[in-house]
């Protein structure tokens, strides 16, 4: 059976993708704007013995399948058009087709070989401490490259459809800053703070006194070179730490960015417990982080982004987060989804990625530069269909007096 076959019945003819193969075969339109190859059979091992997205993450990281064209492009064809009810019986007609040699698993590219440290109990600090290094110490420079001057690595904010990166980004630390409600001399703790982003952007902007703390040695090392280079050495300070080893208290705000994918759904009432302990009483947490669109799914990631980007990352609904920081010391008084903003974000990165492939794979190499490329495609892919989303939830540490300190209605407009 030819292998284009196989792809117009499992695909079919609405995708636009065109497509290639090692056995000669193509299907789809010539003048489409992508084309998807199948250079080699280890391609079609991989994708039929690890089905789904792990499957074909392998086989395009390894060479073995190339996308011409937008990735993203191709991946939303792949995702909106193929069918996903394919009867068991036809299924196994079309593998005797392919024949049993492609029930051989390749190896499993180096990329995501088994780090021992996963074998320790999920989410201690020294595993924590692991899965950080691994996706945020890969290199400040490859970072650069992806992220732009801001070097922000979470959901910016756009105010125009037209809005640069850049300006979406500083729109994001200041709405942060706005709900927050941070006044000159307030002590601000952002935990997750990566490259110190919003904790250069309070001090700066609104006076505060800020500290933030990663896990990502190299993070925290180029956030005190911007820090001093900004002038705000003695106002703003970035501690490589865990957030549970801070021990000042009676902060006036608390800004998490992105972390609370980090933390485990389990763990979820002792991070909003702790967090809640660090702050004074009418003290405010603004938690952005991304979602599940509901409280029905998985929260574990998949396959390739456990394997390949984030190990032991965890999704909740949003429903859920919500319901841990209510329970969990705080009155939630506001959320928001920022979805659309979050493809935006990533369209952006991707656009970064593409511009400056050569000075990132002579950084991170070929294949991990793959690793991002897919990464960030499918990720864009993810918020465009609704399969994640992005909010922020805004809670407050109420006193004995039971008083918010809130205004009456939301002041953080544009």
């Amino acid at each position: 059976m030819a292998l284009a076959e196989i792809f117009e019945r499992i695909v079919g003819d609405g995708a636009g993708i065109r497509f290639t193969a090692y056995d000669g075969s193509s299907a789809g339109s010539p003048d489409a704007e992508v084309t998807l190859e199948l250079r080699s059979p280890v391609a079609l091992q991989y994708i039929v013995t690890a089905p789904g997205d792990l499957g074909l993450a392998r086989a395009f990281v390894s060479g073995h399948l190339a996308v011409h064209g937008d990735v993203y492009r191709a991946l939303y064809g792949l995702v909106q058009y193929s069918r996903q009810d394919v009867p068991w019986s036809e299924r196994i007609e079309l593998l005797r087709g392919l024949g049993t040699g492609v029930l051989r698993r390749p190896p499993v590219p180096p990329e995501e070989a088994p780090h021992p440290w996963r074998r320790g109990r999920r989410h201690s600090k020294d595993r924590d401490a692991a899965a950080i290094a691994h996706h945020y110490d890969v290199s400040n420079r490859f970072y650069e490259v992806v992220l732009g001057p801001s070097m922000a690595y979470t959901c910016a904010v756009y105010p125009t459809l037209e809005a640069s990166l850049e300006n979406a980004q500083a729109e994001k630390f200041d709405l942060v800053c706005r709900k927050l409600g941070l006044q000159p001399g307030m002590q601000l703790l952002d935990v997750g703070c990566g490259w110190g982003g919003m904790v250069r952007h309070a001090a700066q902007h609104y006076g505060v006194q800020a500290l933030g703390v990663t896990l990502s040695r190299q993070q925290a090392e180029w956030a005190q070179k911007a820090i001093a280079d900004d002038g705000l050495t003695g106002q703003a300070e970035v501690r490589f730490s865990d957030y549970r080893d801070v021990t000042e208290a009676n902060f006036d705000a608390v800004s998490s960015i992105g972390l609370t994918e980090h933390i485990g759904q389990k763990n979820l009432p002792a991070y909003f417990s702790f967090l809640a302990s660090r702050l004074r009483p009418g003290g405010r947490l603004l938690n952005h982080t991304i979602t599940r669109p509901t409280n029905m799914e998985r929260a574990r990631a998949g396959g390739f982004l456990d394997r390949y980007i984030f190990p032991d990352g965890e999704l909740e609904g949003p429903g859920y987060i919500q319901s841990a920081m209510n329970d969990h010391g705080f009155e939630v008084r506001h959320q928001e989804n920022l979805r659309e903003h979050y493809a935006m974000t990533l369209r952006d990165w991707g656009a970064n990625l593409v511009a400056g492939w050569d000075d990132a794979v002579a950084e991170v190499g070929l294949r991990k530069a793959r690793v991002w490329q897919l990464y960030m495609a499918a990720s864009r892919v993810g918020f465009d269909t609704n399969r994640i989303q992005l909010h922020q939830i805004l809670g407050v540490r109420l006193g004995n007096d039971h008083r918010s300190g809130m205004p009456l209605r939301p002041d953080w407009g544009a």
